[in-house]
């Protein structure tokens, strides 16, 4: 059974509270993990989500701040300690190499897992594979950060009540998927698009192209809101974004369902994210993430 779904690991900002981890994220698409920012602590965190390390098949790193990337060590180790069957592939800004190479050796263990290096290093895509296309954005923080998203290839819906009209039934149903017209009758007389869905990705950045072009037309966002409106001068000063802008961005790109996350400790009330991202006219489906939270991705139109 495919499942599309996020499973929180963490939501705290550079300092973790009593109940919030350092960052972490597994989106689970269909037979897929991507594993999202692995900060301190991800690999408990995991345990206690019910997340192994044979569910990872790809690592996305968006910088090489602590918060985001220190739990790297501990999921690479564990992943050679499981013997993963598959090829795992880490994503993260080439020009962290330094980071990555210290994390991944930081103590000695024994390899045993096919673990690909796959630097980003500009705008673009990055992973092509049959079952959805990943693309990198460069965003605005005081290292390099880049925000991931996920894109599933548009597909076709087959529609029983033009196939019963054109007298296509049985085999030829598969026929007309694979060959695109049986006797005159094409597959487009048959189906409708089938919209393939969005996901994007996109932590610690002050607003700018990288992450209006991430969010456009997502069925899901999730994003840092690390301050709320009243604190913008500190959010611009140190490349964060407050929870209305966040909100503002997602109403501009259509959003469907967004993820809030990445919180300052100095805040209580996690209410407030919801009321400032809904005063910037966001009316979609809004949830303050909060850790070991699993949210599915929206269903199709």
């Amino acid at each position: 059974m495919s499942v599309r779904e996020l499973v929180v690991l963490g939501t705290a900002s550079q300092v973790p509270t009593r109940h919030r981890n350092h960052n972490g994220y597994l989106l689970r698409w269909d037979g897929e993990g991507i594993l999202f920012d692995p900060g301190e602590g991800t690999q408990r965190q995991m345990l206690r989500a019910g997340v192994a390390a044979h569910d990872l098949h790809r690592i996305c790193v968006t910088h090489f701040h602590g918060d985001h990337s220190l739990g790297l060590a501990g999921v690479i180790q564990r992943i050679n300690l499981d013997r993963v069957p598959h090829e795992i592939t880490a994503h993260y800004p080439g020009s962290g190499q330094r980071f990555f190479e210290r994390l991944r050796y930081a103590t000695a263990y024994r390899e045993t897992v096919a673990l690909t290096e796959a630097p980003v290093a500009a705008d673009g895509v990055i992973a092509d594979t049959p079952a959805y296309v990943i693309e990198a954005r460069g965003l605005s923080h005081p290292v390099e950060s880049f925000g991931y998203r996920l894109v599933e290839p548009d597909g076709r819906r087959m529609l029983p009540e033009r196939l019963a009209a054109h007298g296509i039934k049985g085999p030829d149903v598969g026929r007309i998927q694979r060959e695109g017209a049986i006797g005159g009758v094409s597959l487009e007389d048959v189906s409708e698009v089938r919209h393939g869905q969005r996901f994007a990705f996109v932590m610690d950045t002050r607003l700018c192209e990288g992450v209006h072009a991430l969010a456009e037309g997502c069925d899901m966002l999730v994003i840092e809101s690390t301050f709320l409106d009243g604190d913008h001068q500190l959010a611009e000063d140190h490349g964060h974004l407050t929870a209305g802008q966040a909100g503002r961005v997602a109403k501009d790109a259509g959003v469907r369902h967004l993820v809030l996350t990445h919180f300052s400790q100095r805040y209580s009330d996690p209410d407030a994210f919801e009321r400032e991202a809904r005063a910037g006219g966001f009316e979609g489906e809004l949830t303050v993430a909060h850790d070991l939270l699993r949210v599915p991705v929206p269903k199709r139109h």
